[in-house]
């Protein structure tokens, strides 16, 4: 079921405290924050950024945004006022700000896909080589009160979706390979190396660009995956395995975002068609 359409290439969906919705747009004539009804039939530009990429909103109603275009993280007021937050870490500039969220210290954690968008999709059409490219990607947490960034690792090829387990670890996934690394969380500090959790690629699938994109943990430790080019939601269970495979509509699911709790829904944004499928699940999301 469709719970809006005429979107341009939607992603990072956001539930709201009154029940609506932000996402981004991130088609070239698009290049926007969405902000969408409840009820999905009406929606207005909160801001035209460039070409947003992920979305996180904080305990102030702040959204964060990780902008793509310009590659900076971005500050934004639900009133349309924005303000580039920050752009590099240390002298290193940032490359393509994918994904965000927030993690149990209160920090703000930061994937980036480590090549430049235009290098990987020229034009916005993906290079026919992409198999052979090596981006550097890395992953950062960032102290919004203090505006202080530290990048956390990096040598991921085409970091992507990032989330919290309820075991306060971090999960971070990798587009090119289709695996969701974790990195421990001890005594209220993140702390490496990355180790492997999983994998969602289909082996059966034929051999095309696929692979995870944005994810969200469930409260019952189940962490749903939606799986660019593979038409699905990948769902693995606390162990890594995977317990489930969800169809979407369209091959090109982007993100997604768990309902109001009791819903048992997941809203998934989906770039082939331009829509936010609403697709039933076994479980509610895990708090943000």
């Amino acid at each position: 079921m469709d719970f809006t359409t005429g979107l341009g290439k939607p992603e990072a969906p956001v539930l709201l405290p009154d029940g609506s919705w932000l996402c981004v747009e991130m088609a070239a004539d698009r290049g926007c924050v969405t902000h969408i009804s409840a009820d999905g039939k009406t929606r207005c530009v909160v801001a035209k950024t460039g070409r947003p990429n992920g979305l996180a909103l904080d305990k102030n109603g702040v959204v964060w945004v990780a902008e793509s275009s310009t590659s900076a993280l971005l500050r934004l007021s639900l009133n349309g006022r924005v303000e580039k937050f920050l752009s590099e870490c240390n002298g290193e500039p940032f490359l393509f700000p994918n994904d965000l969220c927030f993690g149990p210290d209160g920090n703000l954690y930061m994937t980036d896909s480590g090549i430049l968008p235009d290098q990987f999709a020229p034009g916005g059409k993906l290079r026919p080589d992409y198999a052979s490219v090596k981006p550097d990607g890395r992953v950062y947490q960032i102290s919004v009160q203090a505006k202080r960034v530290k990048k956390l690792d990096s040598g991921i090829l085409f970091t992507n979706g990032i989330a919290f387990g309820p075991d306060k670890n971090l999960y971070v996934n990798e587009t090119l390979t289709g695996m969701i690394y974790r990195y421990s969380w001890r005594d209220g500090v993140i702390v490496g190396p990355r180790e492997r959790f999983g994998n969602v690629i289909d082996p059966a699938e034929p051999d095309f660009f696929k692979g995870p994109d944005g994810m969200k943990f469930a409260a019952n430790g189940y962490l749903y995956v939606s799986v660019f080019g593979q038409g699905n939601v990948t769902v693995l269970d606390p162990n890594g395995a995977v317990a489930e495979r969800v169809q979407t509509r369209g091959r090109k699911p982007t993100n997604l975002a768990f309902g109001t709790p009791g819903s048992r829904r997941i809203y998934v944004t989906e770039a082939e068609y331009g829509a936010i499928e609403v697709l039933n699940v076994d479980a509610d999301g895990l708090p943000l």
